[in-house]
């Protein structure tokens, strides 16, 4: 269980990252979801024991993760955002060096181990190839096949799909549930599909506040009767914008799709549907970015 308590976080040009962030994690797969700007590298990186925050508690398996950080590596494996690689350098050597690293001093127990991990990622037939010739899912293979090395307990993986074709995207979120089988695993990511096909629990973070948490059929359950959609033209689209809290619109057969909150029916032709994680996730948007609007004069 990762248990992190009242995390908060201002940079030295004023920007709120984190304010008083609470969250349980148990063993397997957990989603947290945000736009760019929410604070999910913030609370990474915090978590991965890169940065500190200016208050708070992280408790991982018995460690207090603020006061023994070593502790923490030692049962971490983390693929941040930006995953850089030694272009000319092949998949197995890289891996091997990282190996060392970790402190796989045995050679043939090292060798055993990169291969493992390669053959987990479904690399080692390209295992001689430089790293610069790998596709984007490639890399991010490669990237958990390195955060793997020494068995980790935590897993923490900051949008590791942006930017994957969907045979890609796929292949990898294969991966990574195989992998929360048996350890923490975070996934960082502003996809709501990721989470939906993937995390028992989830949480949703805006404006560096935690404004949506527990199992995804749960927060679902939450909005059921207050979802409601209309097709309108896009000459009509603005005026519903102003009129109505629209949480998302997408274009069908040239016109235009909208879902839309309300606690009761807003009539003008709106019909019902069920609600999905894409609505809760689009509410509490709306929900941040309202407390962020200035106050309207009287």
């Amino acid at each position: 269980m990762l248990s992190i308590r009242d995390l908060s976080k201002t940079y030295g040009n004023g920007v709120r990252a984190l304010s008083q962030v609470s969250l349980e994690v148990p063993a397997g797969m957990f989603g947290l979801l945000g736009p760019n700007g929410a604070g999910k590298s913030t609370l990474m990186r915090t978590i991965a024991t890169l940065q500190e925050p200016d208050s708070g508690s992280i408790r991982f398996d018995g460690i207090d993760v603020l006061r023994d950080k070593q502790a923490l590596r030692q049962v971490l494996g983390y693929l941040p955002q930006d995953f850089g690689v030694y272009p000319k350098v092949s998949a197995e050597a890289m891996l091997d060096h990282f190996a060392v690293l970790k402190g796989l001093a045995n050679g043939r127990e090292r060798r055993a181990v990169v291969k493992a991990l390669l053959e987990r990622t479904n690399l080692w037939a390209v295992k001689d190839r430089k790293l610069g010739t790998y596709s984007g899912g490639m890399r991010q293979r490669f990237g958990i096949a390195q955060a793997l090395l020494g068995e980790p307990k935590l897993v923490i993986v900051d949008e590791p799909t942006a930017g994957l074709d969907p045979e890609e995207r796929n292949r990898f979120l294969n991966l990574l549930a195989e992998i929360g089988e048996n350890v923490v695993v975070i996934l960082s990511t502003h996809i709501v599909e990721d989470v939906t096909d993937l995390c028992p629990r989830m949480a949703v973070l805006a404006g560096g506040e935690l404004r949506v948490s527990g199992e995804p059929r749960q927060v679902i359950a939450e909005l059921v009767g207050q979802i409601w959609q209309k097709t309108v033209t896009k000459a009509e689209l603005a005026r519903y914008e102003a009129e109505h809290e629209v949480l998302s619109r997408r274009l069908s057969a040239g016109r235009t799709v909208i879902h839309v909150w309300s606690e009761s029916d807003p009539g003008e032709g709106f019909e019902g549907v069920a609600p999905d994680l894409e609505d809760v996730y689009f509410h509490a948007l709306r929900r941040a970015e309202g407390e962020t609007q200035p106050a309207l004069a009287a």
